[in-house]
């Protein structure tokens, strides 16, 4: 039985009533990375949700961190109009992302009273922590980044959402977060696995404890379609079904649904059947309703 309580944008929520859920996604999100292409419509956030929702989703967790247009202010009126419960998320993305950023030494502060308080004067508190690795290694950016977050995990108990560029360097961060920084490896979510699609180094990553997010599944130049379910199935083998999640990343307006993508619709209409044809029925309830309430369910101090 899952212990503990999902913070979502409406406030704490059972996770036996979380329902089927789309595990890192962005309903906004604004880059200097991606000029142009940023997710800053509310009207088209609505679209994307109502869109998922008609598909058999309740639920989607918002890997947008601080200072990336989370607008975290509308997220409590667009998780009720949609019936689709919202995660928020803290913590930073990789320095590159960022025009400037926040003093260093208040990091962990910041974080922690995201997930308390909650983000800026009226907004809603965050339900984990998002931080990012870099290309087969981490930067100092990195490690500080990581070491707040670890602060802000021992003082709240808030799941840790990493972020790994094109799949990488996740050893590294287990070796960081879970070995020196001392947080549980079930606290800890790995992120774009499906881009660094290494057998031999999922079953690695998995006998940790941590759970290992396939997001994004729709990118084809990724190596993420064709390798995803040869993936999932060999870790399911392996007997690690119950740390898998699934997630569709959108982070363009272009990518979304309503806009000729695949969007978060995509992991219910082209990948679940897919999953239940290959694993069973029992294996793709289990990867998108019940692995999410375990992963993100907290007894939060």
């Amino acid at each position: 039985m899952t212990t503990g309580l999902v913070r979502t944008v409406r406030g704490d929520l059972d996770p036996a009533e979380l329902g089927v859920c789309d595990a890192h996604d962005h309903l906004f999100f604004r880059s200097a990375l991606l000029p142009g292409q940023e997710l800053d419509d509310v009207p088209a956030a609505a679209a994307e949700l109502a869109a998922f929702h008609a598909a058999g989703g309740r639920a989607v967790v918002q890997w947008t961190p601080h200072g990336l247009g989370r607008r975290a202010a509308e997220l409590p009126a667009l998780s009720e109009a949609a019936g689709v419960h919202l995660v928020a998320a803290t913590g930073l993305h990789r320095a590159a992302h960022y025009p400037e950023l926040p003093d260093p030494e208040r990091w962990a502060e910041l974080f922690t009273a995201e997930l308390t308080t909650g983000i800026g004067p009226d907004g809603p508190k965050a339900g984990l922590i998002k931080v990012a690795g870099g290309f087969h290694g981490l930067d100092a950016h990195a490690r500080r980044t990581m070491a707040a977050a670890a602060a802000a995990h021992h003082a709240t108990g808030a799941p840790i959402a990493v972020h790994h560029e094109l799949g990488s360097a996740a050893t590294e961060v287990l070796e960081l977060l879970c070995g020196r920084l001392e947080v549980p490896p079930h606290r800890v979510l790995l992120g774009h696995l499906n881009r660094f699609p290494d057998s031999w180094v999922h079953r690695e990553l998995a006998s940790s404890g941590a759970f290992l997010a396939f997001d994004g599944p729709s990118r084809a130049n990724a190596a993420t379609d064709w390798r995803l379910l040869d993936s999932l199935r060999e870790l399911v083998e392996a007997g690690h079904g119950g740390q898998l999640l699934l997630g569709g990343d959108t982070v363009t307006a272009a990518a979304r649904s309503t806009a000729d993508g695949p969007g978060m619709p995509f992991l219910l209409t082209g990948l679940r059947p897919r999953i239940a044809a290959l694993l069973g029925e029992p294996v793709a309830e289990l990867i998108l309703r019940e692995n999410p309430a375990r992963a993100f369910a907290v007894d939060w101090r």
